[in-house]
């Protein structure tokens, strides 16, 4: 995933770090913001699979720490729901200064409930999705159980939340309690995607249905069967991006400019690989792809290999090619499936090959032609299909020029 590290200043004067998470190209159709949950950070792992997929669909997502927390200025005790609301406008402000305005809000846990707030001040957004989201502010009010009656008559007190303290003042929780909820969603006027779980043992499958009861339509609801609050399976959380992303696309640019894009001659690829692993992102001719070693091979199969992706090529252009040969003779050629495999071979083996020392790449294809075809018409298509300009280019020299893009 291709990125930006960025900071903004909130209307506070506080600077708050943020990452803007690109398409491999870096050329996006539309943007997004993600609100992490409550006490996280932006580089919660989650929350890079997620919008590791909207990227993949053109979309790219700012995410950022809200005050107090992560790399971000200021003091978490002075902060509450309304600071966290108003940090999303600031930064939907700093996309729309420096990019684009956003269309899609997307919020994790009490993040859900802050894009849901912050939807009415953000003219530009179309959707807004959540996941695990309390249908109730006050909701967060049972992290602070055991610290309540200090916190009300001290006026602070250090509340231990997932091993780390945090100083919380009498300002949060009475901040918490003026929940407003069920009057954002009913004036929400944006389409509206929820994500629960029925197991989530943090913010209960109950309040998705609160949610989804409340909210007018379009709405949808999603459930993400066993994940747990934190999405740290992640099979969780790429299936939650997956479905994020999918509906997304129906309330940006991004399938607009896809067309446009997929009709440039000049057919652009774009490849980015990160810092570990092999899992590869591909923007090809506006297309969105992935590449992967299997995990036999140190990877984590993602997606095909590369050489997967030649093979295929090859067997897309045969295949082609006959449907337009077929097509041009007037042959009734029903269906062409073609098996493809990749290996390497001894040089010896090979009778007809020049080199002769070694090993060699050996590609087989298996044609399968269905259709009331003679013998000599199979014959032809077979010929054909070797003249294929994948095939032909294989075959001929090459010529491969690499340069540094700096």
């Amino acid at each position: 995933m291709n990125f930006k590290q960025l900071h903004f200043t909130n209307r506070n004067g506080h600077n708050l770090a943020a990452q803007l998470d690109l398409p491999v190209d870096g050329k996006p159709h539309a943007y997004a913001i993600f609100a992490h949950c409550f006490t996280c950070t932006k580089n919660l792992k989650a929350v890079a699979d997620i919008n590791r997929s909207l990227t993949r669909e053109g979309i790219a997502v700012l995410r950022f720490d809200f005050t107090g927390l992560g790399q971000s200025e200021g003091d978490f005790a002075d902060t509450n729901f309304t600071t966290n609301v108003s940090d999303l406008i600031d930064a939907a402000g700093y996309l729309s200064e420096n990019y684009e305005a956003p269309q899609v809000l997307i919020g994790h846990s009490l993040g859900g409930a802050a894009v849901l707030q912050a939807a009415a001040d953000l003219p530009s957004a179309r959707a807004v999705a959540v996941i695990g989201a309390p249908a109730r502010t006050d909701h967060v009010l049972k992290h602070f159980s055991d610290a309540s009656k200090e916190i009300e008559a001290r006026g602070e007190a250090e509340v231990r939340l997932d091993g780390r303290p945090f100083r919380i003042k009498k300002q949060f929780l009475e901040n918490l309690r003026a929940d407003h909820m069920t009057d954002t969603l009913k004036n929400l006027k944006r389409a509206l995607l929820i994500l629960h779980s029925p197991v989530d043992n943090i913010v209960g499958i109950e309040n998705a249905a609160e949610l989804f009861k409340n909210a007018k339509h379009p709405k949808s609801f999603v459930s993400l069967d066993t994940a747990d609050h934190l999405l740290t399976d992640p099979a969780d959380s790429r299936y939650a991006g997956t479905i994020i992303a999918a509906w997304s696309h129906r309330y940006t640019r991004a399938a607009k400019a896809d067309e446009t894009r997929a009709s440039s001659d000049q057919n652009p690829v774009s490849v980015r690989i990160g810092k570990s692993g092999y899992t590869t992102e591909i923007i090809a001719n506006g297309h969105s792809l992935v590449a992967d070693e299997p995990q036999s091979a140190g990877g984590e199969n993602m997606g095909p290999s590369p050489y997967d992706y030649l093979v295929a090529g090859l067997g897309a252009c045969k295949a082609m090619t006959l449907r337009m040969y077929a097509d041009r003779k007037k042959w009734s050629l029903d269906a062409v499936r073609i098996g493809l495999t990749h290996g390497k071979i001894h040089a010896d083996d090979c009778r007809a090959c020049e080199t002769r020392k070694g090993y060699l790449d050996e590609i087989q294809c298996a044609i399968r032609l269905e259709g009331d075809l003679d013998t000599d018409q199979r014959q032809r298509l077979l010929e054909i299909a070797d003249r294929c300009p994948v095939h032909r280019t294989l075959k001929g020299e090459i010529h491969i020029k690499t340069t540094t893009d700096e």
